[in-house]
């Protein structure tokens, strides 16, 4: 689902009610465990957090107007889904979030390249979510976003 929001506190407030108190839950674990050098806003409809111009000038290789993305989070029709890029670019990253989920949540895992999916939002892993945030750093996520760049 689309929302035509300004800001994250505008998004949450369009979803439907039932899902405001997640989005405003993952988004405060988010922020909390966020690296120094990201910002938040809205990115691509939804909630994102991303590497600024004024500490990655170059910006998304697709639009250099567009800061670099890293991570980010939307209610969709069925589920509320986060999308990592660091787990997309980062192998061991990824490694790492599929052996732990399990220890976190009793349902299976529904993720692909680098969306993961809840459809339970019960079930939402926050601290999990949580450690997967802090376990990368703006400047790292730039490292591996030039290196992978590179590799094309």
């Amino acid at each position: 689902m689309q929302y035509k929001a300004t800001s994250p506190e505008d998004y949450i407030s369009q979803v439907p009610e039932e899902r405001q108190d997640t989005l405003n839950k993952l988004r405060k674990v988010i922020k909390n465990n966020l690296s120094h050098g990201f910002e938040e806003g809205i990115q691509y409809g939804m909630i994102g957090y991303y590497v600024p111009h004024s500490v990655y000038p170059d910006g998304y290789h697709c639009d250099p107007k567009t800061p670099l993305p890293f991570m980010s989070f939307a209610s969709q029709k069925n589920s509320v889904n986060l999308y990592h890029s660091g787990i997309y670019a980062k192998k061991e990253l990824h490694d790492w979030f599929v052996n732990e989920y399990p220890k976190h949540c009793k349902r299976k895992l529904d993720m692909g390249k680098s969306c993961i999916r809840f459809k339970k939002l019960e079930d939402i892993p926050y601290e999990l979510i949580g450690e997967l945030t802090a376990k990368m750093t703006s400047e790292e996520w730039i490292n591996v976003y030039e290196t992978n760049l590179k590799k094309k």
